[in-house]
């Protein structure tokens, strides 16, 4: 198990690790607690997730990763490491890792992954951009010069790519995802019912009802908060038509970035897209009837693949196996291998 290569899906939701030869080793909330006083580490994980808006001013919970970029760079490396340390099995021999990014980041973003990643003693990092991650998890040939269409709607970004010949042709992402809708969740309580509601409360009425397309049978959910003229506590029922009110600006926006990716796709790979359709990945592509949507607004047919939230983290675990072949290529020409070398 000395050096044994490591692939990294750092999300804005979770962290999940993948090892070669084992699978998949840590599958946790991408959440540090910090005690504000000493700067001491309170809490990783789950134990961390569990503390947000029920901690004293003492405490911060912090979310390292948004919009499916590192925001606190120090914290981000403080994760990696503890994740790093309970899967490495040698202090002297350290792995090679691959990690995931969206399709669209830039230079600077691709970089602030790669120094939180080296500042661990890692020996060679490789970039993978999701939507090929998912594209390889899903048991696609992405060899071949012909045209798939991936999005891959998460937590905090949505990332959409044709992908031909090992690479991106066309790609596009915006910081509008899982998180968006939870936003736009409180907000909605907040201005209909003169609810006030937290984070947890909104992902849990999302699971229940959430929607992008009209359900055949109407659904109910009892939001607990505090009511805002009173400050007392209250309940309140939401039902899914109001939940896709709510919910419906931020998957417009997503399809709209989808179809932007359509637009600049080269018009032999778009037949190709056109006869295969869409493909859909990241665990907010789960959302009840937004595949429906994104057919409907596209003409095109949809398909969720099979286990979306963890085709990312499995295509980039199978993508270790080329990470001897794997060249420092920032322009990504003519590679023989989805990977790109970093460090």
């Amino acid at each position: 198990m000395i050096g044994t290569d490591i692939a990294i899906d750092l999300g804005t939701a979770n962290i999940k690790l993948y090892m070669d030869g084992t699978g998949v080793v840590v599958n946790e909330p991408n959440v540090i607690a910090v005690d504000a006083y000493s700067d001491r580490i309170v809490a990783v994980g789950r134990e961390a997730y569990d503390l947000i808006g029920r901690t004293s001013d003492r405490i911060r919970v912090v979310k390292p990763m948004s919009g499916g970029v590192i925001s606190d760079f120090s914290l981000t490396d403080a994760v990696i490491r503890h994740y790093l340390k309970q899967v490495s099995t040698s202090r002297v021999f350290m792995p090679r890792v691959v990690v995931t990014i969206p399709g669209g980041s830039t230079e600077v973003q691709k970089r602030a992954v790669v120094d939180a990643i080296a500042a661990n003693g890692i020996r060679k990092i490789c970039l993978l951009e999701a939507p090929v991650a998912a594209a390889i998890g899903a048991g696609m040939d992405i060899t071949r010069p012909r045209g798939t269409l991936v999005a891959v709607v998460g937590e905090g970004v949505s990332d959409a790519g044709v992908i031909s010949l090992n690479g991106l042709s066309a790609s596009r992402s915006i910081p509008v995802a899982g998180a968006a809708f939870n936003e736009a969740i409180i907000e909605y309580a907040r201005k209909k019912f003169d609810l006030l509601i937290g984070e947890h409360t909104a992902e849990a009425a999302k699971r229940a009802i959430g929607c992008a397309y009209p359900m055949k049978q109407l659904k109910t959910y009892m939001l607990k908060g505090r009511d805002q003229t009173n400050g007392l506590p209250t309940c309140v029922e939401m039902n899914s038509d109001q939940m896709l009110e709510a919910i419906l600006e931020p998957a417009i926006k997503i399809i709209r970035m989808i179809q932007t990716t359509l637009e600049e796709t080269p018009p032999e790979l778009m037949t190709d897209v056109a006869h295969e359709g869409i493909l859909l990945a990241g665990g907010s592509a789960l959302l009840s009837g937004f595949d429906q949507l994104l057919s409907k607004k596209t003409k095109m047919r949809v398909r969720v693949l099979d286990d979306p939230q963890n085709c990312v983290i499995y295509g980039a675990g199978l993508s270790l196996r080329s990470i001897d072949k794997a060249k420092f290529d920032p322009k990504n020409g003519n590679r023989t291998t989805p990977l790109i070398a970093y460090y």
